[in-house]
């Protein structure tokens, strides 16, 4: 029987939080106003950290940002911040765990609160078809609009698109012998409890502490 293995991804199998990264990017190269993207960028960024961040706000201002630029534009930056950002902080072990599962035969995906834009070809580097993010809207000559399609896949609304996304392939939880989820982040225990095998990955203290008290095992993919 094949299994399921689902995977957070900035902090998770990557030592860095993507989203975060792709706004220093952009200021670095000078696509966006500094003072004022890093002053609104660092705010979301702290209120995630603390928990406390309303999930729809941030979107609307990350892909508020992704509008500004015409598709071709932003396909080269991304293109870019691959090169310069995403493919050093990938390490051995994180590929080593995702290439595992594949192997096995696992069906496999990435579901992360981060948009879709910025973490599609994320996941192909990783080799992982499938894709589980928020979706940014387009219109009809590919340009992203700055509306946020559908809901947010963050805490309790990924255990929504998780379930959804394995509806539209005619499939439940319950089909799968086993099932993992890993992921560093409190906000991530509604998925983390509902899967047969949750693990927490590079945790932080709040779930190391939830997942000690209910027997999940730590796993730490980075030691620096």
């Amino acid at each position: 029987m094949m299994n399921l293995a689902l995977f957070d991804l900035d902090h998770t199998l990557l030592p860095i939080d993507s989203d975060y990264e792709w706004g220093q990017f952009l200021v670095r190269i000078g696509a966006v106003d500094a003072r004022e993207f890093e002053r609104r960028n660092n705010a979301f960024y702290a209120q995630y950290q603390a928990g406390t961040l309303d999930p729809v706000k941030y979107l609307e201002f990350a892909l508020g940002t992704l509008a500004q630029f015409p598709r071709a534009r932003l396909d080269q930056m991304h293109a870019q911040f691959m090169t310069e950002v995403i493919q050093s902080a990938i390490r051995p072990r994180a590929r080593e765990l995702v290439q595992g599962h594949l192997d096995a035969g696992d069906l496999v995906a990435i579901i992360t609160a981060t948009n879709e834009f910025v973490t599609a070809p994320i996941a192909r580097e990783l080799g992982v078809q499938h894709l589980i993010a928020a979706k940014p809207e387009f219109d009809a000559m590919g340009n992203i609009t700055g509306k946020l399609l559908g809901t947010p896949t963050q805490g309790a609304g990924k255990v929504a698109h998780t379930h959804a996304w394995l509806e539209r392939m005619g499939m439940t939880l319950s089909d799968f012998e086993r099932s993992h989820f890993y992921s560093d982040s409190h906000n991530d225990i509604p998925l983390l409890s509902v899967v047969t095998h949750p693990v927490a990955t590079n945790p932080s203290a709040a779930l190391t502490s939830h997942a000690s008290s209910h027997g999940w095992p730590l796993l730490h993919l980075f030691n620096d």
